[in-house]
């Protein structure tokens, strides 16, 4: 055999060992990769979860936040009614003010009359009677006159006095109802005082989650962007190693051109990822919302118990809203509206006991005890826009469930904070 022909042998020898010790080395980075790669979709599979999640709070929050504008619009309503009914009342009050100081003109001057019809009966410092004024006539005649000019001052003084005294009485009745109107006034104004301080609890709350459920969604979307780009990256690297080690094994000439095909189909499978990345992006928003749930009205069970008087509300909890005037008609129980007397209201009814009015009514709906007798199922009472403005139902343990304007229905500590602070330590058992 020649040299020529034992050089060929012995390099394609070698070339030949080169290959076999190059395909354990691509495997083994082979599967480091698609180890990497496994990982990172389960990743993927985490945060499509967690905008999964984040969605459905989002949707839920946008359900709730159409309660809470359709809660809002209400009370409006019933804010521009008030101010109307103010605007109404004033009107009233500056008419009655005419009418009084009218009246107290006519009284006024009655009174001077009658003044001087007293004077003219007065002779020398004494009284002088009727019966004087006829006998000191000098004739038949004068007798006559003077009977009859003293029988017309005394029906004028009679009819003078009648209409006197009907003045004074209506006089009066105009200034209770002054009166009336005047407190009726600073009642719907405290009223008005209440509502925009429930108004901006509502409002402040439901913005702040929508900030903070914004911004996660935000994130989570930065980092599902992030892992399929790094797994797309993983997967044209997987690609790569696979086609070198295939090239290794069919000999060192093939491999070159092996290798630059490989580079070529690693980034077409990048474009790829990519734009299926951010076309699942763009279609990953839902086109449209599910229809707003409704909460069954609870069933009237006559021989519930405390505990089924307090779980009564828990349906509503997450998936309600604070209206003013609420929780009166089958529909705002439906949908979870209530105001906190409404809700009271409500709750006890499911336990067959009929309760009524709102919160001032609600002092007498029971028998007041101390604060440290009160047992789950009293009624307790706040001072927020008002003396006894809030009401709630005291579930013990230093807490209350009732309609907030901040929550809805739920559950708040009473014994600490704001509610710790207005509770007033009104306390009304109500037996059933």
């Amino acid at each position: 055999m020649s040299k020529k022909k034992l050089l060929v042998m012995n390099l394609a020898v070698m070339i030949g060992l080169g290959s076999s010790f190059a395909i354990p080395s691509a495997k083994a980075e082979t599967e480091s990769v698609s180890d990497e790669r496994t990982k990172i979709q389960a990743d993927i599979g985490q945060a499509d979860q967690n905008a999964q999640r984040i969605q459905a709070e989002i949707q839920k929050l946008s359900e709730q936040k159409q309660r809470v504008a359709q809660a809002i619009e209400d009370n409006n309503n019933k804010i521009n009614q008030t101010q109307s009914d103010i605007k109404a009342a004033n009107k009233i009050i500056s008419e009655t003010n005419t009418e009084i100081k009218e009246l107290e003109t006519a009284i006024q001057n009655r009174t001077e009359i009658l003044k001087q019809r007293a004077i003219s009966y007065q002779h020398s410092g004494g009284n002088v009677e009727y019966i004087d004024v006829l006998l000191g006539s000098s004739s038949f005649s004068d007798f006559v006159n003077r009977a009859i000019a003293v029988g017309k001052i005394v029906e004028a003084d009679r009819t003078m006095m009648e209409q006197q005294e009907a003045d004074q009485n209506v006089l009066e009745e105009k200034k209770a109802a002054k009166l009336q109107s005047l407190a009726k006034l600073n009642e719907l104004n405290t009223e008005l005082k209440g509502m925009q301080e429930h108004l901006n609890g509502q409002k402040v709350k439901n913005d702040a989650l929508a900030a903070d459920l914004k911004n996660e969604k935000t994130a989570n979307e930065a980092a599902i962007r992030s892992l399929k780009q790094k797994e797309a990256d993983l997967a044209a690297q997987e690609a790569l190693k696979k086609q070198l080690a295939s090239a290794a094994s069919q000999g060192q000439a093939s491999q070159t051109a092996a290798v630059e095909q490989t580079k070529a189909s690693a980034k077409t499978v990048a474009s790829a990822e990519k734009s299926s990345t951010e076309s699942k992006q763009t279609t990953s928003s839902p086109k449209s919302s599910p229809a707003k749930e409704t909460v069954a009205a609870t069933p009237v069970n006559p021989s519930g118990s405390v505990n089924d008087l307090i779980r009564a509300g828990y349906k509503y909890f997450g998936n309600s809203v604070y209206v003013f005037g609420g929780g009166r008609s089958a529909s705002d129980i439906a949908n979870g509206r209530f105001d906190c007397s409404g809700f009271v209201i409500w709750a006890f009814s499911t336990v067959g006991v009929q309760l009524s009015g709102n919160t001032d009514s609600l002092k007498n709906a029971g028998t007041q005890v101390s604060t440290s007798s009160m047992r789950p199922g009293d009624l307790v009472f706040f001072d927020t826009y008002k003396r006894d403005g809030h009401v709630g139902i005291y579930v013990g343990g230093g807490k209350f469930i009732g309609s907030q304007s901040s929550t809805g229905v739920a559950i708040a500590n009473m014994s600490s904070g704001y509610w710790g602070e207005k509770f007033n330590g009104r306390v009304v058992r109500v037996n059933f």
